[in-house]
């Protein structure tokens, strides 16, 4: 089978595509057939040596396809069905190996590519909003990087809660793209000072939450922009990890909440990662959430892929096609 594969860490040149024998479900794995995967910030972490993975590897976790052999012991699918993860081990190729108990059947009414585009960051979005700051009907957010993969699932999800979303971007386009998925005012976080113009936008009182994947760059002005107990809900950091803090600053801007959730733990269980996916797909399914495929590369061109997504200049979700 392809796959892509990593020697030695730096640019995106050491993604080379080679031929590998297809890996073998275990007990309790399936084997995947792979026709779409979820490019992420973690494999460019990997590739980079910031993340430490034994060498050689095949990057990727989140990919959707077809089962085509099941391991001993698996009893919830069969082969043929359509499944999704983001516990696919080594997605970046044509066939992979999940887990049975990581994965979930892709239910009808939702593209194989739909639902690799919108897994990782669907979930992660479904649990920012529903369970690390559950929004509640006319509360104020801000969403940092709002035409970003999670960020345009984000402000929907947001609006779907009934909450008044402030949305940031880097550009008019990306500006307009997260006004489309529902931000109520937007800001352009590289021309302006965010923090001021929400705690404007809020006559003052700042937002409840900010939901902030940019890290080192916004992190100040998310703490200033927030209301008194409000929370920052840290969960990337694109720029960068951000410095170290004396919690006392929490103190003294409000009694504020600072959180670093990561989805593994709002999907410990089977039975979480069952019901956040099924509420999903079923929003995708409904017309309820809009998934954005923002680019799209053959396996061959990763590297490409991973230079689309690090340049920031992308929106919605990267995919890989084998």
């Amino acid at each position: 089978m392809n796959s892509i594969r990593v020697h030695k860490t730096g640019g995106p040149e050491v993604l080379r595509i080679e031929e590998i024998p297809d890996p073998t479900p275990g007990p309790g794995e399936l084997l995947v057939n792979i026709e779409a995967i979820g490019v992420n910030f973690i494999e460019i972490y990997q590739r980079e040596g910031l993340y430490t993975v034994p060498r050689p590897f095949t990057p990727g976790s989140e990919a959707a396809g077809t089962v085509r052999a099941l391991g001993t012991g698996v009893t919830e699918f069969k082969v043929g069905d359509r499944v999704v993860s983001q516990s696919m081990r080594g997605a970046y190729a044509s066939r992979a190996v999940v887990p049975a108990e990581r994965a979930v059947k892709i239910p009808d009414g939702v593209t194989t590519k739909a639902a690799a585009a919108s897994f990782l960051q669907g979930l992660t979005a479904h649990y920012l909003a529903t369970s690390t700051y559950p929004l509640r009907q006319g509360e104020s957010c801000l969403v940092h990087a709002a035409a970003g993969g999670v960020g345009l699932l984000l402000c929907q999800i947001a609006k779907m809660r009934g909450a008044f979303v402030i949305g940031t971007a880097s550009t008019p386009e990306k500006l307009e793209l997260a006004r489309g998925a529902g931000a109520d005012e937007t800001i352009n976080y590289t021309t302006r000072d965010f923090a001021a113009e929400a705690r404007r936008i809020t006559n003052d009182v700042g937002v409840a939450v900010v939901y902030d994947s940019v890290g080192r760059t916004t992190f100040e002005g998310s703490l200033n922009a927030l209301r008194r107990r409000g929370m920052l809900a840290l969960f990337g950091q694109s720029s960068g990890p951000v410095p170290p803090l004396d919690p006392q600053i929490l103190n003294r801007k409000g009694s504020l909440f600072l959180t670093r959730p990561t989805l593994n733990d709002y999907v410990a269980t089977r039975e979480e990662l069952v019901q956040r996916s099924n509420e999903l797909f079923g929003w995708v399914r409904d017309g309820l959430l809009k998934v954005t495929i923002g680019a799209e590369f053959p396996l061959v061109r990763a590297a490409d892929a991973h230079r689309a997504l690090a340049s920031r200049k992308t929106t919605g979700k990267v995919i890989l096609v084998p």
